[in-house]
């Protein structure tokens, strides 16, 4: 068979076999007599084995040792090609995530996408400094791609850049938020921490929204900041969560301060104090808890906090009812509590104090 019609048939280009001829490779069985080279059937299938072997990726120059090394084995070097295809598939889903990017960021001409590509680089960088000016400039200069900063946010190590970086990310708006909230359900505890920080610093209802799902959050850690975050919003959903940090000491003086901010309206106010004056009915709170619980009625006002602060001033627990007591001081009620700190309800010690007006 003539080399064309071996083209025709293989697949191989005419150039290829000859190529292959040069090498060693694959070379015709013989000539007809005006010097056309001709393909036996064995070359044939010698043309077909190299193929095969070169669709794995194996150069031409393994292609030989194979098939000329009887002792070759193949199961080293295959590893070896699956290494660098791993390889290059990663390389070219850089690649692809780079031209999303900047794509993304819709470039008017090629100064724009310099500028984006000088961005990326930027955010990739090993120096903190170059990556905060990147996240800095994301805002002023050419506009850098919202997945690439969130991308950035959730897996910056270094406070001050993962400060810009949500900073610059509660600038974009909303179009982080999904994936933001994808990064709450991250297998990485620390990426769920960047992920509900960033969120608590857009300043849109969206992201309020996407708080009060992080409320069930299985993480704490989530659940406590998304709380801290939606209190400062003035959203009573936090408060739960919030009597539950103080009760478990987590950000307790934090949760405490938030109560205090969203009991400025009275039917929160009552629904807080409620709630607290519950978990400190409950007989299984440490004591260090209901210290802390009853730390956090002082902000609270109203008869649920007050008659719940005069109940504690004669609390069996002298901390806590110094502490209620302490309280009710400040609060301009000592001098109105019926009995004193330590004694019996009924007590007629020296410490008994006037009458409760609230009782």
């Amino acid at each position: 068979m003539l080399i064309g019609d071996v083209a025709r048939r293989s697949g191989v280009s005419a150039r290829m076999l000859r190529h292959y001829d040069s090498l060693g490779l694959v070379r015709p069985t013989g000539r007809s007599g005006v010097g056309y080279r001709e393909y036996s059937d064995e070359d044939i299938r010698l043309i077909f084995q190299v193929e095969s072997l070169r669709s794995l990726g194996l150069s031409l120059r393994d292609v030989r040792r194979a098939l000329d090394d009887p002792g070759f084995t193949p199961s080293g070097l295959v590893d070896d090609l699956i290494q660098r295809t791993r390889q290059r598939i990663a390389d070219e889903r850089d690649l692809l995530t780079r031209l999303r990017r900047i794509a993304a960021a819709d470039p008017a001409d090629w100064e724009d996408v310099l500028q984006v590509v000088a961005l990326l680089q930027a955010l990739g960088s090993p120096s903190a400094g170059r990556r905060q000016r990147a996240a800095l400039s994301s805002v002023d200069g050419a506009p850098l791609p919202v997945e690439a900063l969130v991308e950035a946010a959730l897996d910056e190590t270094d406070p001050n850049v993962a400060g810009a970086l949500r900073w610059a990310l509660a600038q974009s708006g909303d179009d982080g938020l999904a994936l933001l909230a994808d990064g709450l359900r991250s297998p990485r505890a620390e990426v769920r921490e960047r992920a509900v920080r960033t969120i608590a610093e857009i300043p849109h209802d969206a992201a309020t929204d996407v708080l009060r799902d992080a409320l069930a959050n299985s993480d704490v850690v989530v659940r406590g900041h998304a709380a801290l975050a939606l209190g400062a919003r003035r959203v009573a959903d936090a408060v739960p969560t919030l009597v539950d940090m103080v009760v478990e000491e987590t950000k307790d003086a934090e949760a405490a301060d938030v109560l205090g901010v969203l009991a400025t309206e009275p039917e929160v106010a009552a629904l807080i104090a409620t709630r607290l004056v519950g978990c400190l009915a409950r007989g299984t709170v440490a004591p260090s808890a209901r210290r802390r619980l009853t730390e956090a009625l002082a902000d609270i006002p109203g008869d649920t906090a007050a008659r719940a602060l005069v109940d504690l001033s004669r609390d069996d627990d002298r901390a806590v009812a110094l502490t209620a007591t302490s309280i009710l001081t400040l609060r301009g009620g000592a001098g109105k509590l019926r009995t004193g700190i330590g004694e019996p309800r009924n007590g007629t010690g020296p410490d008994t104090m006037p009458d409760d007006p609230l009782a």
